[in-house]
């Protein structure tokens, strides 16, 4: 009876719709919470997997037999042993090795260890589209990843409200980052309230990548600005420089720094545009992705207009377009790749982030396809995936490098 009562009771109160997204919003939320509670239990952080010594061959160049005669004699970090009796090095352990092999051998320290040297600028690279599901944040975290396993300092920075970046490197948004702990603690125009950029970067289980998470509280950024904007005060006019100057205070920290951009054209993506030394829009293969990506790419000639008005130059090493979610075998999408090279040739770079089980596989587990390990997917399709997604990450690499003089 009382069930019965509840029921009509609820049939008879029409819910007005404010209450029905917070209501839907806070199941969401607590379904999301119970999951992460399953996969990472309450005092638990998300670790990264040890690697085995042909991984760590080809992450270093160090040949297998010297690992191995290095352990049996004593000589370097220590590996752990498997089950199965295997040696197996932590990515800290892997640094380590890296830094003694660049001191025996100076003049191959850059194989060795590849971080950047004096007279070598920080590399901001900003990830941007503003049309949903083009993989900007896969796109993010793979690199970032890749960088660190290869022995780079990266810094993750996530602009995005919604804050996947954020949730893939193990911080919950809406639980995990607290009032004033995102990007816009750092950028914020109330001086009281303002952070030290260096204050709100965390330390991630993944070695060689630190985090500026996000959640919705980024959005205060894109409210603020036009007000103080309105106003016409002294700290508006250089909106957007706060965040280059923000990242000029870690500048010897890292070698790369990685902006997650919004989905949108607003000012922290302007801010991002003037920020960065670099930049990859990603686009999937489809019309309507390629059409939105043509008023993204009006708008943002645009919005480089009225920064060169304001003062302000747009000065990047490259910018590239990264063709995500691609399917080689679909004939409508081969015609839209083959389109984009035409039309802008090599700027369209020419390895392609593949449409894989085992990627979204990982990303449903809140990982990158570098932290699944054998036997987790199938062998063949780990490999296809690993493969083109190592393609891609080479292919920004050796941009970066282009833009620091080495060849």
């Amino acid at each position: 009876m009382a069930i019965a009562n509840r029921v009509e009771s609820v049939v008879g109160t029409k819910e007005d719709a404010g209450s029905k997204i917070m209501r839907h919003a806070g199941l969401l939320s607590g379904q999301l919470q119970q999951l992460r509670t399953r996969m990472y239990p309450p005092k638990s952080e998300k670790a990264l997997r040890p690697f085995l010594t042909n991984e760590v061959s080809k992450l270093t160049s160090i040949p297998d037999s010297t690992l191995k005669l290095m352990s049996t004699e004593g000589r370097g970090p220590v590996p752990s042993r498997l089950e199965n009796n295997h040696r197996v090095y932590t990515l800290a352990q892997i640094n380590d090795l890296r830094e003694l092999f660049a001191k025996q051998k100076p003049a191959e320290a850059l194989r060795f260890l590849p971080r950047r040297h004096a007279g070598e600028h920080l590399q901001v690279l900003a990830i941007a589209n503003f049309k949903g599901g083009s993989a900007k944040t896969t796109t993010c975290v793979h690199l970032a990843h890749y960088l660190a396993l290869h022995g780079y300092r990266v810094l993750a920075l996530d602009l995005d409200p919604q804050a996947s970046l954020s949730a893939l490197f193990g911080a919950q948004p809406e639980i995990d980052v607290g009032p004033n702990e995102t990007i816009y603690a750092a950028l914020r125009y109330d001086e009281a309230e303002r952070r030290p950029f260096r204050d709100i970067i965390r330390r991630t289980y993944f070695e060689g990548i630190d985090l500026v998470p996000g959640n919705l509280e980024v959005m205060e950024y894109e409210h603020e600005t036009p007000r103080v904007l309105a106003n016409r005060s002294s700290s508006g006019a250089i909106f957007f420089e706060r965040l280059k100057l923000a990242l000029a205070e870690v500048e010897a920290d890292y070698d790369v720094v990685i902006l997650d951009t919004p989905p949108s054209l607003g000012f922290l993506t302007l801010s991002a545009m003037y920020a960065a030394t670099s930049m990859i829009i990603t686009v999937h293969p489809a019309m309507l992705d390629v059409a939105s990506m043509s008023q993204f790419l009006l708008m943002m000639g645009d919005l480089i207009s009225v920064l060169n008005e304001s003062g302000a130059q747009l000065d990047q090493d490259f910018i590239r377009y990264l063709v995500t979610r691609h399917d080689p075998n679909d004939a409508p999408q081969s015609q839209v790749v083959a389109m984009l090279r035409h039309l802008f040739g090599s700027d369209v770079l020419l390895p392609t982030a593949i449409e894989s089980t085992a990627v979204e596989a990982a990303g449903l587990a809140k990982r990158s396809i570098y932290e699944l390990e054998l036997g987790q997917i199938g062998r063949e399709t780990h490999k296809r995936a690993r493969e083109a997604v190592d393609a891609v990450n080479e292919a920004i690499v050796r941009l970066i490098n282009d833009s620091w003089g080495r060849t």
